[in-house]
């Protein structure tokens, strides 16, 4: 079982700025829920980080985030990876996506952390994926 990270692009934060601002200037002025706010934004930025990734197992591909119920695909129903910089909603923390599509129309957008080395060990399985990046 290899177990691959997502990339993380910095600027993912960026939204997070104005609510930590706020709870900064509600702890500031002695509001409790200003500690709320500021451990929730804390705690959703670990959780995420730590739960997106991508396990190859034998010939099959678990695609496990926070916010994304677990994807399992077959690895041999896999028929082409590419390289991609959609903005749909995936299981990628990084703009730095390839398109995984599989079976006849079902495609997923990721972003591991070492991508060449995720499409190698896909390869291994399925020589036959088409590859375009």
């Amino acid at each position: 079982m290899k177990i691959y990270k997502s990339k993380i692009d910095w600027w993912l934060g960026l939204p997070l700025l104005y609510p930590i601002f706020l709870s900064i200037t509600s702890i500031i002025e002695g509001k409790w829920f200003g500690y709320l706010i500021l451990a929730s934004i804390i705690l959703l930025v670990i959780f995420t980080s730590k739960s997106t990734k991508y396990i190859i197992n034998e010939n099959l591909l678990t695609i496990k985030s926070l916010f994304v119920v677990n994807t399992k695909i077959d690895i041999s129903t896999i028929r082409k990876i590419e390289k991609t910089s959609s903005i749909l909603s995936s299981p990628a923390l990084s703009m730095d996506r390839i398109a995984i599509r599989y079976n006849k129309f079902d495609e997923i957008y990721i972003s591991p952390k070492e991508k060449q080395l995720f499409i190698d060990e896909l390869l291994k399985i399925n020589p036959n994926i088409e590859i375009k990046l």
